[in-house]
């Protein structure tokens, strides 16, 4: 007798609906864990210039402010912008001197484009308060 060898059509077409499958599901949770990894990141350097903040109060008697799209953070000791933040986000701080005691609002600005698109934009201020409530 002839045995036959190999793998039939509907056991193709099994194995890519099985496959198909699993990678509707694997697909968006790995997405949404780039998403959180980078959305962390942003966040631990958001807190770093926080901390830089406050220490620059101390010594000039006034926050220091830098427009949107802020790339040099020299003012505030050597902290660059790590390259996971830069690709997603775009950093500002605005400062309020008129209000006692000063206040400052550090806000990641999520790229366009980009996978933190959906996060929307991130913010911290002088008193800890974190934004937007569910991101943090």
């Amino acid at each position: 007798m002839k045995k036959n060898r190999g793998f039939t059509l509907i056991e193709i077409l099994i194995v890519m609906v099985v496959i198909g499958i699993l990678a509707a599901i694997a697909i968006p949770s790995y997405q949404n864990q780039l998403r959180k990894s980078s959305r962390a990141a942003a966040q631990a350097f958001m807190a770093e210039i926080a901390n830089k903040e406050i220490f620059y109060l101390q010594s000039q008697r006034t926050y220091w402010d830098c427009a949107k799209p802020c790339t040099d953070f020299s003012a505030l000791g050597n902290t660059a912008i790590p390259e996971d933040v830069s690709r997603f986000y775009l950093m500002g701080i605005t400062k309020d001197d008129t209000t006692t005691p000063p206040s400052f609002v550090i806000t990641a600005y999520a790229k366009t484009g980009t996978r933190q698109e959906a996060d929307g934009d991130l913010t911290l201020n002088q008193k800890g308060d974190k934004g937007p409530s569910g991101k943090w």
